[in-house]
């Protein structure tokens, strides 16, 4: 049994991403004297949101593609479905920059494109990571 680096690797990229979300978050908290929920707050519910999506979504990822690295012994499939994954959640970051991508409030287009784009690669590479382990399992 190998090391799985690419999960490793994705995971060092996530975790980092995730901190940095969190102490934005924290620090938005803390300056809007905000101690549970959001308050009224849009730009710190945005925040809150994008740290805990990625939180809610990457964890299961993570110990899936470790499964199926070290099962396959890694390879394009798993490489694939790992940068996939990373660059949809980076885009869902980009999207939930600002309220324009949040809340689909007017103005530019590319923050919803990011969203969706974020949505539909973080779907469909955890619809795509799991039916390859599944079929590693079975095969």
């Amino acid at each position: 049994m190998e090391f799985p680096y690419v999960a490793a690797t994705v995971g060092a990229v996530l975790i980092i991403l995730q901190q940095v979300l969190m102490m934005m978050a924290g620090a938005h908290r803390g300056k809007a004297m905000v101690g549970v929920g959001v308050g009224s707050d849009l730009d710190l519910e945005r925040k809150v949101r994008r740290h805990g999506n990625l939180a809610e979504n990457a964890a299961i990822f993570l110990v899936v593609l470790s499964f199926a690295e070290i099962l396959s012994g890694g390879g394009a499939i798993v490489t694939t479905l790992g940068a996939v994954f990373l660059f949809a959640r980076i885009l869902h970051v980009i999207a939930f920059a600002s309220l324009t991508g949040s809340h689909l409030k007017d103005g530019s287009k590319i923050f919803t494109l990011c969203r969706m784009g974020g949505a539909l690669g973080s779907g469909l590479s955890g619809i795509g990571l799991g039916l390859y382990l599944l079929y590693m399992l079975l095969a």
